[in-house]
């Protein structure tokens, strides 16, 4: 039985002239790299680089139920959404507790929210979003694959955005981190991202996407692949779903318990009850090699208070070190030693705390 052929985003051309080397990814053929991936990935850390995340599906809910529907769909509570623009993030959940899915939620005023999605679960995620929906008649969800995502990132980002669109300014230099703003019709601008640097993410219409992509690139900004991508956001200590949460852990389980609610008791929200009866022994943390090697997923970890596995592992530009997230026994702590099976060698490493680094600064 034949493959589906890969999705191409808006910018393939511009990616293919520029001579990007392509990959499927999640069904998508995206730019890996364009000639080096170390250099993409330190021209983010030290200056500003720009992805094509078009692959990322956007999906807007509307109507009097909205905040309700979110409310129940997803561990964090999008009641803390108190002025438009406020972004959340959090983790959509099954009834067993298992992440389903990593999102963004933006509120963008009235009755009117955007969830951002992966691009490997956004049909799954929206046939279940449409059957939690069911409760709520007083919404509706629509996708916008209309739209395109461009994300800039680095200390420089958000000036290059401006140079490139001078009329965005006013209504974006004063965001805060995890706020966004629409400074045109179909457009938002958002002060996140995926790199542990600062920027933007934007989306827009397509055609208005390949324009600023040009425009960036004129102006000397990087193009950068998903391969910097994932070596930033592992740097970043920024969980990649299907490998370091899936429907098989919780987000308790994954380093992620900060981005589960459960103030309001009177809120049940899908998972909840099996969060609630849960007793987690494993967790995520960091782990740095002490030798020379190379880190992958799913390699096997030693340490005095048991055995695990990494979910992610990488060499790290920034670092120049091998890295790695792993899920251990709970009582593992930063600091200890561990050992790590590398091509069937048992190599020390060191346990440390998350992330390995944040806005260019090395934090092991």
């Amino acid at each position: 039985m034949s493959q589906p052929a890969a999705r191409r985003t808006p910018l393939f051309d511009a990616h293919v002239a520029r001579g990007a080397k392509m990959v499927d990814f999640a069904g998508w053929e995206m730019p890996l790299h364009y000639g080096s991936q170390v250099e993409e990935h330190h021209a983010v850390r030290r200056a500003l680089g720009v992805f094509d995340v078009s692959h990322m599906c956007c999906l807007d809910v509307a109507g009097a139920g909205g905040r309700a529907f979110l409310r129940r769909l997803i561990a964090n509570d999008v009641a803390k959404l108190a002025a438009p623009g406020r972004a959340l993030y959090s983790c959509m959940l099954n009834d067993a507790g298992g992440v389903l899915d990593d999102l963004i939620v933006y509120w963008l005023g009235g009755e009117r929210y955007r969830v951002v999605v992966n691009a490997a679960t956004a049909a799954t995620d929206l046939e279940w979003m449409q059957r939690v929906l069911g409760s709520f008649r007083d919404s509706r969800i629509a996708a916008r694959r209309d739209l395109a995502m461009l994300a800039v990132q680095g200390p420089h980002a958000r000036e290059a955005v401006w140079k490139a669109r001078p009329e965005w300014r006013a209504g974006s230099a004063a965001l805060a981190p995890f706020f966004a703003a629409e400074p045109a019709p179909d457009t938002l601008i958002a002060r996140t991202g995926y790199s542990g640097e600062d920027g933007f993410e934007i989306a827009l219409p397509a055609e208005k996407a390949i324009a600023l992509w040009g425009a960036l690139l004129d102006l000397g900004v990087a193009p950068c692949g998903i391969g910097a991508r994932d070596t930033l956001r592992l740097e970043a200590g920024m969980n990649l779903y299907g490998q370091d949460m899936d429907q098989s852990t919780t987000p308790l389980e994954s380093g992620l318990g900060w981005s589960v609610d459960r103030s309001d008791p009177a809120r049940d929200f899908v998972g909840r009850r099996a969060l609630d009866a849960s007793t987690p022994s494993r967790r995520l943390t960091g782990l740095k090699l002490l030798e020379r090697g190379v880190l992958r997923n799913l390699m096997k970890v030693r340490t005095a208070q048991g055995e695990g596995e990494t979910t992610s592992g990488t060499f790290s530009p920034t670092l120049g070190i091998a890295i790695a997230m792993a899920r251990l026994p709970l009582a593992a702590a930063a600091g200890e030693r561990a050992q790590i099976e590398v091509r069937g060698k048992w190599l020390p490493a060191q346990l440390v705390k998350l992330p390995f680094v944040r806005n260019g600064k090395a934090l092991v």
